[in-house]
């Protein structure tokens, strides 16, 4: 298979996961992904080919030269966004793109405007993948699957490239911020690695937020609304009171480049009882925990005005900047951006609004910077890739494979 033919195939199989599924992996229908990359490394001839029960798969490319090389890893995550359907996705090719509306849905009148996606006029003339309009596309992180494994393909079709070992895996729950808990560093066996989960082309990510975890929970009084005057506490109406002690301007609709937020991302609330949950980012780790005690005192000023222990609130942290694990060992970045410079990609050091299994792997002892895929617009209806940009994330995965051959150690 080629690499478009490889996306449109794995983008067939739902792997939307569960933020709220206790299991690993948090969707069982991840491992019809799994199990099919399984048996195409398997038939491509891949040694160390391995899926484990949680759905986690690891694979080897072994090294065609004697020269002392590090162990290079490249992985990618099979899951989908659990906010939206990826289930039936019906990609199209847009051959040649006029730079003007693309209509995704005729009946829906779904269209993809650069008016509202600026980044589309970019890629005028590239053949870009959408979708009907009805469910996200899946190049997150789907291109990047089908990167590396061409990126492989390509070297065992070009025996005359120079190259050490190279470890590919595939995990499942990225999406839930789960992708690197069970991630075997042992069994990956590498000293550095990249995830291929970015953006636009020549992203080099390994700069990305630290992040926490926020539940609120409000304990209200019900009475009968007849009877209630003096005694009902209105938990639906404390939530209103508790959103509005945090700041307008820190919300990710904002903020952008390295400022941090808080942002609201689900309300359950009743008279008796109220719950909210929050996520706080920041890329600077004194703000980070700054963030995290301004959190705790609105649960204080909340208790102050309506009652000791009205409000309480539990911060977990979820994953820290990868930058302070990255910055030892800069030749891993030199040399991604050395490779991309090489295939006539100009590098783009950019910040991570987010997070990346990259970020939790560097906490466990493998490097692990984030190199583009190429997609936009994930986790909607308006995700789209070009073809062109999934050829030089390819490519750049060979030249980096090329390079550490080239270099001494």
């Amino acid at each position: 298979m080629k690499l478009v033919e490889r996306f449109l195939s794995y983008v067939a199989v739902d792997t939307q996961s569960d933020e709220y599924s206790n299991t690993v992996p948090s969707t069982e229908k991840q491992k019809n992904l799994a199990r099919l990359l399984k048996k195409e490394l398997e038939d491509m001839g891949l040694q160390e080919v391995y899926l484990d029960d949680m759905g986690y798969l690891y694979a080897t490319l072994p090294a065609n030269t004697d020269k002392k090389i590090p162990v290079i890893g490249f992985i990618s995550h099979m899951d989908t966004s659990p906010s939206m359907s990826g289930k039936d996705v019906k990609p199209r090719i847009v051959k040649s793109y006029d730079g003007g509306d693309i209509c995704l849905n005729s009946e829906q009148n779904i269209v993809l405007s650069p008016s509202l996606f600026p980044e589309l006029l970019a890629h005028k003339g590239e053949d870009i993948i959408v979708t009907d309009g009805t469910t996200l596309l899946g190049a997150d992180d789907k291109a990047g699957i089908a990167e590396i494994i061409s990126a492989i393909a390509y070297l065992q079709e070009h025996p005359e490239i120079e190259h050490g070992k190279v470890r590919i895996a595939f995990n499942p729950d990225e999406e839930i911020g789960m992708g690197a808990a069970h991630f075997d560093v042992e069994r990956f066996g590498c000293e550095f690695g990249y995830t291929v989960d970015g953006g636009e082309v020549g992203e080099m990510e390994f700069e990305n937020f630290n992040a926490a975890k926020a539940v609120f929970k409000i304990q209200g009084l019900e009475v009968h609304p007849g009877y209630a005057k003096g005694k009902m506490v209105n938990a639906s109406l404390l939530v209103a009171e508790l959103i509005n002690l945090f700041p307008h301007d820190q919300t990710p609709e904002t903020t952008e480049g390295y400022q941090g937020f808080y942002h609201l991302i689900a309300i359950n609330a009743e008279v008796d009882h109220a719950e909210l949950i929050y996520i706080i980012r920041d890329h600077n780790r004194a703000s980070f925990e700054h963030r995290k005690e301004f959190v705790k005192k609105v649960a204080d000023i909340m208790n102050n005005k309506f009652g000791a222990e009205t409000v309480t609130v539990e911060v977990s942290d979820q994953y820290y900047n990868m930058k302070e694990k990255i910055d030892p060992v800069p030749y891993v970045v030199d040399l991604a951006c050395e490779a991309m410079t090489q295939i006539g990609v100009t590098p783009r050091k950019v910040p991570i609004r987010g997070g990346t299994d990259g970020a939790q792997l560097s906490f466990k002892g493998l490097p692990c910077p984030n190199l583009f895929a190429g997609g936009l617009n994930f986790h909607g209806r308006y995700e789209w890739v070009p073809v062109q940009s999934m050829e030089k994330a390819m490519m750049t995965v060979v030249k980096i494979i090329e390079l550490s051959a080239k270099k001494e150690w």
